[in-house]
């Protein structure tokens, strides 16, 4: 059985098994904008036990995903593309879904619960940067990376450095996050009323569900791809 450094960062360990994933995800721990955290100080700070959440880890690799991937081993290109046709084209599909569904149970449920109306704000305006997000990543960031990719000699971008675009997608990302954080809150994690209707139960799904998609989709990019073509970029400067 393999063994688990607890000084390692918490995106490390997820980059090294791609499973670890789901532990994380449901103890609570932030793997994607949190994960240059170790192990043992992102337990402290959930008040975990760090040898209860070593043995879940452990645990977890009995049983991998047949179809998870190390992308740390995957060229920038392969990545990029990854990304897009996975988790973008997963937002392309459930976003305007989500829209409907949120107005449907505010408009339906607002009176006994107004807070289906701030839910329905927080995720619009999720909504609205995630869309913007994805449009800069597809039509700048990406393309310059896979240029890179495949240059010998330092490129001259309209933006600079690499580094630029990537603090900007960061920083969003953040803000991303700091959303999920408001709608988990404000769902009582995601938790229907015992009388919830149908409609609230598939929105909290979905919700959840979107929160899963994005934790693994800024994952890859800020402990993965962001950090390796800085480095790339840096190379073909030396």
């Amino acid at each position: 059985m393999s063994t688990i450094d607890t000084t390692a960062t918490v995106a490390q360990l997820v980059i090294e098994r791609p499973s670890r994933a789901r532990v994380f995800e449901q103890i609570g721990i932030d793997y994607c904008c949190g994960g240059k955290k170790s192990l043992q100080q992102a337990c402290e700070e959930k008040q975990l036990q760090v040898d209860e959440v070593v043995r879940a880890l452990l645990d977890a690799e009995q049983t991998p995903d047949p179809e998870e991937r190390n992308w740390s081993q995957a060229t920038l290109t392969e990545l990029c593309e990854h990304i897009v046709a996975t988790h973008h084209e997963y937002l392309r599909r459930e976003l305007p879904r989500l829209s409907e569904l949120t107005r449907k149970v505010a408009d339906a449920h607002r009176e006994r619960h107004p807070e289906w109306d701030e839910v329905r704000e927080v995720y619009e305006n999720l909504r609205f940067e995630l869309q913007l997000h994805m449009q800069k990543e597809e039509h700048v960031l990406f393309p310059a990376i896979m240029q890179m990719e495949q240059a010998n000699a330092p490129l001259r971008f309209h933006f600079g450095t690499v580094a630029n675009p990537i603090r900007m997608m960061e920083y969003e990302h953040d803000n991303a996050a700091q959303a999920l954080d408001d709608l988990r809150r404000l769902t009582n994690n995601y938790t229907p009323a015992e009388d919830a209707c149908p409609t609230t139960r598939t929105m909290l799904e979905a919700l959840e569900a979107l929160e899963k998609d994005l934790h693994l989709h800024i994952h890859k990019e800020n402990n993965i791809l962001h950090p390796r073509a800085i480095a790339l970029e840096e190379s073909l400067l030396r």
